[in-house]
């Protein structure tokens, strides 16, 4: 089992930096990332917007090169004042820095890193260097002021400030994550493990690079991903990516996230959807798979934490979290 490395818990009134860790703020954006730090500031913490959230600042489609985008992580990762970041959007950009980032900062003060989409690559390569738990969670624009708003209400609103609140206060098992929506069993059974995964091409994109978790960071682990814009060929064959890795062989189980306009494949009378190419790659595999949980870019994420131990029952369906994402700060 891999050593992790638990961010310090947060208390109420700590400073909370969203920070342009992938994409640049586009123009017009600017209500949805007020949205989101209210959000953030709903759940008790100080935020501050880091400079290279500005629509100013841009290079083709990051916020700025990767040295300047290492640099402004890197400051907030020493600065002691600054107890969590959280990336405003996902992007394109995250892979240019990874071999920038300074890893001793993490490892003399972790912090909690909330965001998806791109801000995987960021996830999983601090968890392979450093044991980091990352929290795949949502981002400040288009999740806390967007997708809290367009596909929540306010009593989901609630319930997730509640648990983000909860899971990054608390030295503590979170325990049953609250679904929003109807989650499927797409194979039956129980197992227990390291929560690692992402946006799954980006968990592809990764094995090509020496940040990738290694091999036994997998063992016994669930497996949990989302995916956007592509056709199921194409989840299809970066499945069997993972399985001609070894990944699929050491899990212990899988959870699917909701799928982004995941096109199914149509070929005449031949269709093949999500659900089909997943159990066709995982074969005989016993592992249990829970799909359609709220979390993706079509949903208000759970958060999510590398390396935390947590419970996948896909009989009754549920997604627990066993161990506490935080350390006694």
């Amino acid at each position: 089992m891999s050593v992790i490395l638990r961010p310090r818990a947060l208390r109420s009134g700590d400073l909370v930096v969203v920070a342009a860790l992938s994409g640049r703020l586009e123009r017009g954006e600017e209500p949805l990332l007020a949205r989101g730090v209210a959000i953030l500031e709903r759940m008790g913490f100080r935020v501050r917007v880091s400079p290279m959230v500005d629509p100013a600042r841009n290079r083709w489609w990051a916020s700025g090169t990767p040295a300047e985008q290492a640099a402004e992580l890197n400051g907030l990762l020493r600065d002691p004042e600054v107890r969590a970041v959280v990336a405003h959007t996902g992007g394109q950009a995250t892979i240019g820095y990874l071999d920038l980032i300074d890893l001793d900062a993490i490892r003399a003060d972790p912090k909690p890193i909330l965001g998806y989409s791109d801000i995987s690559l960021l996830h999983m390569a601090l968890y392979a260097r450093t044991g980091l738990v990352g929290f795949h969670a949502d981002i400040a624009t288009h999740g806390f002021g967007g997708d809290w708003y367009t596909l929540g209400d306010e009593a989901r609103r609630s319930e997730l400030v509640d648990l983000y609140t909860r899971v990054l206060t608390r030295a503590e098992p979170a325990g049953v994550l609250p679904a929003q929506g109807a989650w499927e069993t797409w194979r039956p059974g129980r197992a227990q493990g390291a929560l690692v995964g992402g946006l799954l091409n980006r968990l592809v994109q990764l094995q090509a690079t020496p940040f990738a978790p290694a091999a036994e960071q997998f063992d016994g682990a669930v497996l949990f991903w989302e995916e956007l814009q592509r056709p199921v060929s194409r989840i299809w064959c970066d499945l069997h990516a993972l399985r001609l890795s070894g990944v699929l062989d050491r899990i212990a189980g899988m959870v699917v996230g909701i799928p982004a306009e995941v096109t199914p494949h149509e070929g005449g009378e031949d269709r093949a959807g999500l659900r089909d190419v997943v159990l066709d790659v995982l074969a005989q595999r016993d592992i249990p798979v829970l799909a359609q949980v709220d979390f993706g870019h079509t949903s208000p994420n759970l958060p999510l934490p590398l390396g935390v131990r947590a419970r996948v029952d896909a009989d009754h369906r549920t997604l627990s979290l066993l161990e506490p994402a935080v350390a006694e700060s």
